[in-house]
């Protein structure tokens, strides 16, 4: 009876010791509905630039002059994880529009080994501060956000939460049609 207490003392003290595998960053972000939410021409600002070291270790510049669809993710966020299948099905479908992800709150070694597992078929910004710039227009209010930009590059249009397939083409395509 004795070993068996102290073996349940040990067990105790040591589950004390560890973390249960959640950082501030999880504990604290807040999650989208999905609501989707469009500018109108006069009333868009000016997205930030884009462009900085990826994920994958090289330079990126978004293009001047092309509809882009830029999203705010982590990858221990699990609606985030959620959508990246959606994400790559519309760089198909839209192949002339620029997707390209901003890592927030995350470990980038993490964020990478998620990239190359799930081949996410766009660059990656690891410089979070870059949404910054998107604090007059549309800001990332939550994770994941996805932001779409008009061909002056300006915000023209946001999803707070998880994109669909039909919730993120409706809003390209409003775009695309302006």
């Amino acid at each position: 009876m004795k070993k068996i207490a102290l073996a349940l003392s040990a067990l105790l003290l040591l589950s004390g010791c560890g973390s249960s595998g959640t950082s501030s960053a999880e504990e604290s972000f807040v999650a989208g509905n999905g609501a989707t939410t469009y500018i109108a021409i006069k009333d868009r600002v000016a997205a930030p630039a884009l462009s900085g070291m990826t994920l994958l270790g090289t330079e990126y510049s978004l293009p001047k002059g092309a509809l882009a669809v830029v999203n705010v993710w982590a990858s221990w966020c699990s609606p985030c994880r959620a959508e990246e299948p959606t994400l790559a099905a519309l760089t198909k479908k839209y192949p002339e529009i620029n997707f390209v992800g901003i890592l927030t709150r995350d470990n980038p070694v993490n964020a990478e080994a998620f990239v190359r597992k799930y081949k996410s078929p766009y660059p990656t910004l690891i410089d979070d501060s870059v949404l910054i710039g998107f604090s007059k227009s549309l800001p990332a209010n939550a994770i994941p956000t996805t932001l779409v930009l008009d061909k002056s590059g300006n915000v023209a249009g946001r999803i707070s939460g998880v994109v669909t397939i039909a919730s993120l083409s409706e809003l390209i395509e409003k775009i695309v049609s302006e």
